[in-house]
């Protein structure tokens, strides 16, 4: 262990040392999202501290406290991940029970948002104890800090975490279908394995500029903002950029776009009851000026529920 770790370690000591930790309390705990060098030292004074670490993977985890001397013995690990959360619930709230301070990790950034643990904080919660988070690396607002996806004076503000799109084709093609209509912000997470399929499925959003975050926080780090048109020929620059994690930011969409849109779907409606879908969105597209992209998802959409 280098010297530099163990100053980190003496100094969450101190730092952290005056707060209180209660016993019989859950500790949700962020970790780096990459870069070991992004734990809070507050994280590394509870994961020192506590009497068990539940994990989504142990080894993973015993990895992040070797790199700071963190040890524990073996009988203070338990897995919990999304395989087992219920049972694994149950031996938490057992150790809860018994006075201990648990800390919950997940392989990657917070716990129970995209990753498993929303199970465990209800159990623990409806069970009358304590759960406390430490905040620390997250992705989503990682990429959304380097999105520069400001809203149009015309858009909405905020944005919308939809996380990791469904693997069912019709849930899919539905979830698709809501962001093509969201004027906010969005932000996806997808695995290098299907960044392919999404980044063509987010081309009939034509010129919505869309930040695409590879790999944030490590050493091949790359963030690029191009047009929802040009996500597959940005991917395919390079073999590269179809690696690793990605965090992906849908910018808002204008209050224009967004009448063009619903003007659009209107028309779609009202042909699409007496023409060929082909001809439908042709028509509605040059009637209206909507992008005949987005008018074909949402024409498809439109049969896939029986409403052409």
């Amino acid at each position: 262990m280098s010297a530099s770790y163990v100053t980190a370690l003496a100094a969450a000591r101190d730092v952290a040392a005056a707060q209180d930790y209660p016993k019989s309390a859950l500790y949700v705990v962020a970790t780096p999202i990459g870069n070991l060098a992004d734990i809070t030292l507050r994280a590394l004074h509870v994961l020192e501290l506590a009497d068990t670490l539940a994990c989504e993977d142990t080894r993973h985890t015993q990895q992040l406290l070797r790199a700071y001397g963190i040890h524990k013995s073996p009988g203070q690990w338990l897995a919990l991940h999304q395989h087992n959360e219920a049972q694994a619930t149950q031996a938490v709230l057992a150790r809860l029970a018994e006075g201990q301070r648990v800390a919950y990790v997940s392989d990657a950034g917070t716990p129970a948002v995209s990753d498993p643990g929303a199970r465990l904080v209800a159990a623990v919660q409806q069970a009358g104890l304590r759960c406390l988070p430490l905040p620390g690396a997250s992705s989503v607002v990682s990429a959304l800090s380097c999105a520069g996806a400001v809203a149009p004076d015309d858009a909405a503000a905020g944005f919308v975490f939809a996380g990791f799109l469904p693997t069912k084709a019709a849930e899919r093609k539905a979830a698709l279908a809501r962001i093509a209509q969201e004027s906010r912000t969005v932000v996806l997470l997808e695995a290098p394995h299907r960044i392919a399929q999404i980044a063509r499925e987010l081309e009939p959003l034509g010129q919505r500029p869309v930040t695409l975050a590879r790999e944030l926080t490590k050493q091949f780090e790359e963030i690029a903002t191009v047009p929802a048109s040009a996500c597959s020929a940005w991917l395919a620059e390079t073999a590269q950029r179809s690696r690793g994690e990605f965090a992906i930011v849908i910018h808002p969409r204008s209050h224009a776009a967004s009448a063009d849109a619903n003007q659009g779907e209107a028309t779609l409606r009202l042909l699409l009851a007496e023409l060929p879908l082909k001809t439908a969105v042709r028509l509605a597209a040059e009637l209206t000026g909507a992008s005949r992209n987005q008018l074909y998802q949402r024409a498809l959409a439109l049969q896939g529920d029986g409403n052409d």
